[in-house]
């Protein structure tokens, strides 16, 4: 692992478009809530190139070629990465890179997260490190990136310079992203469509820039009353004179400010409170600007005036997620006008937001009136309980835990809990150990970093159950890197050798029977359990010693159905909580709070009546599903035995 020659001060940038003759790597990136472009996987890029070639103003359904990105598609004309089921928009942009960086060679450069999971680095930061890689430099710093990291290739960590806390780092081999050839589009021209002259003449085009303008001058009319500006002469003329296209659409816009005049025929968009200051911004709909005006007669024969009117909140997003509020006072809904419920988040209701606040838009622009309701709010919690009508949990001893300050499981020795778990190869295979990366017929990449009697930094081992085969070094620096808690789990499949322990804080679980009943458990009572951890200090098996860390939510209150399952699922979390799995002090990954409690991938029903948020009942499949994840946390139906 040595490397000779220099540090790496300054970041080569494979980012940029080379000439035009010559061949470049496509990488796809979405924009994040804190401004960093980040990487689609290759398997994503290249089916998002498939689509583009076919239909450059598609749709692009990120499902199909990654499960975990089911709920997300990319709308290849606004270059917007949309999540259908809440709504949210991130911008898109496709990018170019140089065929022998990082993305040209499938090469993937990884950082080890709080959760012992594996992070891409953005890819502009993974070229560079593939570069100082490649010309062997025994270090890179990327403070010039505007990151305070100091890469070490000896060691493949990453130090944070400001509180010197290290994290693993990892290179992997990985598809190669889509290779093209010809020349790149330039950023002016990209949104595909994006081009000046006549607007496409087709049905369908006509009605998606129909849709556009509609939206465009909703938003213009929020920034005015947002921001206390005029909304021109409208009561007399009943015309707007200038409409500012949203930077949510960069196609074309249907109407120009010089072709906004005073017509019959008129699409009447009300907003707002009562019906008396509902805010009318009429857009007039002339023959002339469509080349085929035949096409859509609904919206050239009649004289009349259509309303749309959206009472609450719209939810029409704003590039980088923001969202734009209107007023909150309830407009009455006229007569003849249908309603589209908006109910919750997971399909159960009878339309989804996001798709309710399209399909009003569409049937705006069509001539059509449309009333979106206000969405209900969660059930979080039951109704007011007595005391006494709080019983005991079936099956159960007691109806509280608590867990004082641990400490680390000292006098462990680390040479023994990995001979206790391996048996030594002696013909080690010619394939990586994925711990440090290198071969395991050569030495470990821990050789004189790590320095262990009895265990030779060429020694392989291989795991009883599972069978993977690593470097018996790289497992003692593993093991050294957790919690030292006698315990061991494989990286590559996750399985536990001996009984796994984890970093949650001290706190109080409790659990009861409630007389009522959750959404799809008529005949069941209901158990509820509080969890209470205060704010404290982190120790030394969190991520920053000494420093506080903040408690959010708590007391939290969970849900189970008072059946043999939920019954079972209890006293798995019972032994959960106290082998300190539960929580775990890192990032949220909803406010993106640091140094906070979060919970430690065991999903829990906080939702009581409903199931809005996706973390309530109804949810058949809630029960089996947590007794996966208990599962892979070392917490079995067979401990149940013991």
């Amino acid at each position: 692992m040595a490397r000779p020659g220099s540090g790496l001060l300054v970041p080569v940038n494979g980012l940029g478009y080379p000439p035009q003759n010559l061949a470049r790597v496509v990488v796809w990136e979405w924009l994040n809530e804190h401004g960093r472009w980040r990487p689609y996987s290759a398997a994503v890029c290249h089916h998002i190139e498939n689509v583009l070639k076919g239909d450059a103003r598609g749709t692009v359904v990120l499902g199909q070629v990654d499960g975990q990105l089911s709920p997300y598609v990319i709308d290849l004309q606004s270059m917007h990465q949309f999540r259908q089921d809440t709504g949210t928009m991130r911008p898109v942009q496709r990018n170019f890179y140089e065929p022998s960086s990082a993305p040209g060679k499938g090469v993937v450069w990884e950082w080890e997260n709080d959760n012992g999971s594996w992070t891409p680095y953005d890819m502009e930061i993974c070229v560079t490190i593939q570069n100082a890689y490649e010309k062997q430099h025994p270090w890179l710093d990327l403070t010039s990136l505007g990151f305070c990291y100091l890469i070490d290739f000896n060691s493949m960590c990453q130090t944070n310079r400001q509180s010197q806390r290290k994290r693993r780092l990892r290179r992997r081999m990985d598809l190669a992203y889509p290779l093209i050839m010809g020349s790149i589009p330039k950023s002016q021209s990209w949104p595909v469509g994006a081009s000046s002259g006549q607007p496409c003449s087709c049905q369908q085009c006509i009605l998606v820039n129909s849709t556009r303008a509609a939206s465009n001058a909703i938003l213009a009319s929020q920034r005015r009353k947002l921001y206390g500006g005029t909304a021109g002469n409208l009561g007399a003329t009943g015309t707007l004179a200038v409409v500012r296209q949203s930077n949510t659409f960069a196609g074309t816009s249907l109407w120009s400010p010089t072709s906004a005049s005073s017509g019959p025929n008129n699409i009447n968009i009300s907003m707002g409170g009562g019906q008396a200051k509902a805010e009318q911004v009429q857009l007039p709909l002339s023959t002339a600007n469509f080349p085929c005006s035949p096409v859509m007669p609904s919206l050239s024969s009649t004289h009349g005036h259509h309303a749309l009117i959206i009472n609450g909140q719209n939810n029409l997003n704003r590039p980088g997620t923001q969202r734009i509020s209107m007023g909150t006072a309830r407009g009455a809904i006229p007569p003849g006008v249908p309603a589209l419920p908006v109910k919750n988040l997971t399909g159960s209701g009878p339309v989804h937001p996001a798709l309710a606040g399209m399909t009003g838009i569409l049937m705006c622009a069509a001539g059509l009136p449309v009333c979106l309701t206000r969405a209900p709010k969660p059930i979080l919690h039951p109704p007011p309980i007595n005391k006494s009508d709080m019983k005991p949990v079936p099956g159960i001893n007691g109806m509280r835990r608590k867990t004082k300050k641990k400490h680390l499981r000292r006098g462990k020795n680390p040479e023994d809990v990995v001979r206790r778990y391996t048996e030594k190869i002696k013909v080690a295979p010619d394939e990586d150990c994925t711990i440090c990366m290198e071969r395991l017929v050569m030495s470990s990449g821990y050789e004189g970093v790590l320095q262990h009697k009895g265990i030779k930094p060429e020694l392989v081992g291989k795991l009883g159950k599972c069978g993977h085969m690593y470097h018996l070094l790289c497992l003692v620096a593993m093991y050294n890197n957790g919690n030292k808690d006698g315990s061991l789990q494989c990286p590559t499949c996750k399985t536990i050798y001996g009984e796994k322990t984890g970093t949650q804080p001290p706190g109080k679980m409790e659990y009861h029977v409630i007389p009522h009943c959750l959404p799809g458990y008529p005949d069941s009572k209901t158990i509820r359990i509080v969890y209470d951890i205060p704010a404290g200090i982190q120790t030394n098996e969190h991520p920053n010693p000494g420093k506080k860390f903040s408690a959010r939510g708590f007391p939290r209150h969970c849900y189970l159905p008072d059946n043999e399952k939920g019954r079972k699922v209890l006293k798995l979390l019972i032994m959960a909580w106290d082998r300190r799995l539960i929580f775990t002090i890192g990032t949220s990954s909803t406010t993106g709070e640091s140094d906070t409690v979060v919970w430690n991938e065991i999903h829990h029903k906080t939702e009581f009546g409903s199931n809005l948020t996706g973390h309530g009942y109804p949810d058949p499949n809630y029960l089996d599903n947590v007794l996966t994840e208990l599962s892979a946390q070392g917490v079995g139906e067979d401990n149940l035995k013991d």
